[in-house]
């Protein structure tokens, strides 16, 4: 008798659909055929199914059993598959009344008990239910509610096999999980911190609301313990709230990379990743077998924080590149390739000098300036490019530290940087820019001309400060979020200053 389950292979965050079909022959020897590129964990199905349905009360088939996972030509990868062989097994072996499984998507892993474990994915797989037609989605039950954010898809949470195998055959009724995207609350995200926390930097502050209301990344400068690191972890207490299709794309990542947390449906504030400097390629960028999303995608929608940043290999800050300039990772193997989204603000902090302190250099001697720029000179230049805003963050002063006053709030400052981004949603609509930080070179003479003040004071800065031929346009993209934080839309004296000052390692006080 011959049977057939749906279920899905997930490639990169999507959900590719799978047939499986399952064969039952009595007449011939006794063994079992899975075939159609599974890997090492889908061979190793057929050993777990087998001893959850004897414990489940099932019979197990004495002949050849063949089961076909199609299409032939995708690898098949993931314990997902378990609950779907099991019952493409037990309808072609007559244990199983429903004829017509395929009106469904099935996944989950079976324990030896046959009970259900979560498994990774479950959101890309609803999306893909929902696109296929399908008419209800069987899943664990621990993961049904990152299933049922997708509306117009029955979501049936199960804690053991029998228990679908009873609803199916119409012993007993699961409950549907009910819709819940609804009642999230993506506009009120809880955070642990706050900028009214943080005593001094004002201009660091600002710098970092201006970074915020034009998405441009951000490369912090200072002595250790002047408060980079601090400054950094809030910046995401700023950003706007997420929207429900940012927040959806997010959690497919953490879904897929089994990160969502326990309990939690959907990711409801931008997310924050820290790695470590010792990170390779792969764990920055994603990579592996099968392929994983790296902390770059795991940042989508967010901020990516390098901490001392020099100290990380140039290697793996060269393979940033491609994801900051695309917003997305593309990652090529024999079987295939396969695309994370990787859309994020970059914020990093770097010691100014060997010694951790800023130098004078009026004071400083030959030795010391040259170390300087051997230091610095570890920069990318290519990496450079790609970042708009360059902020001193000097120690903070004794009365700074010790006084007691607070400074304003994340709430006071995400309200500006909604108003900054909601000019600059007007003013893009219709194109593929989102904000300041994405303009092209057309964009940025379309909508950051200059008046003949402004004009000259950036020739100035261009000719006298030292600044280079790079700098000129992410001059301009800074100006042109401050005079959308200023609520102005030309771009003014003031707003030209206040971006040049942004710039320090154009400067000629930075070359040593």
């Amino acid at each position: 008798m011959l049977a057939r389950v749906e279920s899905i292979a997930l490639v990169g965050i999507d959900a590719v659909p799978v047939l499986v079909e399952a064969d039952a022959n009595p007449a011939a020897d006794r063994k079992t055929l899975i075939v159609g590129l599974p890997d090492a964990e889908v061979k190793e199905a057929q050993e777990r199914v087998w001893v959850a349905l004897r414990h489940s009360g099932f019979y197990v088939h004495d002949g050849r059993l063949t089961i076909s996972l199609a299409p032939s030509d995708l690898r098949k990868q993931g314990s997902h598959f378990d609950l779907p062989i099991a019952l493409a097994t037990l309808a072609a072996t007559g244990q199983l009344e429903e004829q017509d499984l395929q009106r469904f998507c099935v996944m989950g892993e079976l324990g030896l008990n046959g009970d259900l474990h979560p498994v990774p994915g479950v959101l890309s797989a609803a999306i893909g239910a929902l696109a296929g037609g399908k008419a209800a989605i069987f899943v664990p039950l621990a993961n049904a509610n990152e299933a049922a954010v997708v509306e117009g898809l029955t979501v049936y949470g199960a804690r053991n096999l029998a228990e679908v195998v009873e609803h199916l055959n119409g012993l007993r009724e699961l409950t549907p999980t009910p819709h819940h995207l609804d009642g999230l609350d993506l506009d009120a995200p809880e955070y642990d911190v706050d900028f009214a926390d943080v005593k001094g930097q004002e201009h660091v502050k600002r710098a970092l609301e201006v970074a915020a209301a034009g998405g441009h990344n951000v490369l912090l400068i200072g002595p250790p313990g002047a408060g980079k690191t601090m400054l950094a972890r809030r910046l995401p207490t700023i950003l706007p709230p997420l929207s429900q299709a940012e927040a959806l794309e997010t959690s497919r990542i953490y879904s897929v990379a089994g990160l969502l947390p326990s309990g939690r449906a959907l990711l409801v504030a931008r997310p924050f990743r820290t790695p470590h400097h010792t990170i390779s390629n792969a764990g920055l960028v994603g990579g592996g077998a099968p392929p994983r999303p790296g902390e770059v995608s795991l940042a989508h929608h967010g901020v990516l924080f390098l901490d001392e940043l020099l100290e990380f290999p140039r290697t793996v800050l060269e393979v940033l590149r491609q994801p900051l300039e695309d917003g997305h990772v593309t990652i090529a193997r024999a079987s295939g390739t396969v695309a994370f989204p990787s859309s994020v603000m970059l914020v990093a902090a770097m010691n100014p000098s060997p010694s951790g302190d800023f130098l004078d250099p009026g004071r400083a001697t030959q030795a010391q300036l040259t170390a300087q720029a051997r230091y610095l000179s570890r920069l990318s230049g290519p990496l450079l490019d790609r970042i708009d805003a360059h902020i001193e963050v000097p120690a903070l002063s004794k009365e700074e530290l010790v006084g007691k006053a607070k400074g304003e709030s994340s709430a006071a400052k995400r309200v500006r940087v909604q108003m900054a981004r909601d000019r600059q949603h007007h003013r893009f609509a219709g194109t593929r820019i989102h904000c300041n930080a994405e303009m092209t070179s057309r964009a940025l003479r379309k909508y950051c001309t200059l008046g003949p003040d402004s004009q000259a004071l950036l020739q100035r800065a261009v000719d006298h400060l030292g600044l280079s031929a790079r700098a000129y346009d992410r001059i301009l993209k800074l100006a042109r979020t401050i005079a959308d934080l200023d609520g102005q839309d030309n771009i003014a004296v003031p707003h030209i200053a206040e971006a040049i000052q942004y710039r320090s390692l154009d400067r000629k006080l930075w070359q040593g």
